[in-house]
């Protein structure tokens, strides 16, 4: 039997094509995750359970900068425990990168809150990783992990 260059070389060239199409993200997606992303944002600010119900997926791992890590359950409700407040809250410098159903995006959090027992302000400067997945048609928080800066 004779084999031939392109028989060698194609069937690798297709696999690479399709691999590179499968990861290209459509400007719906794009665009459906920066819009949860700053929906997640306001949810913080407003300590909105109904909007972090909606946003964050069943399977959520939610990592704090002091490493305590929440399932979605236990971050709704410290989020929303009202024991401190947001007077600010800025996520700067997004970047967003879709590959098929999971989307990564990367911030700088700049925030100052308040607590509500005693009034003390704090501020944070956050480095945040955000992991997003498609879960039919929705954009859902898969995980979060943030460091110190």
């Amino acid at each position: 039997m004779l084999i031939q260059r392109r028989h060698v070389l194609l069937p690798p060239l297709a696999f690479a094509l399709l691999g590179t199409t499968a990861s290209l993200s459509s400007p719906a997606d794009d665009a459906a995750v920066a819009k949860n992303v700053e929906a997640f944002r306001q949810a913080q600010v407003a300590a909105d359970a109904k909007a972090f119900d909606k946003l964050c997926a069943a399977e959520l791992s939610y990592s704090h900068s002091d490493a305590r890590v929440e399932d979605k359950a236990t971050f709704i409700a410290n989020a929303t425990a009202g024991r401190s407040k947001f007077l600010s809250l800025k996520y700067d410098d997004v970047k967003t990168r879709v590959v098929g159903d999971a989307a990564i995006v990367r911030f700088h959090w700049l925030g100052e809150s308040q607590a509500v027992a005693d009034g003390k302000k704090s501020s944070t400067n956050l480095h945040i990783l955000m992991n997003w997945v498609k879960q039919g048609s929705e954009w859902k928080l898969l995980s979060r992990a943030s460091t110190k800066l």
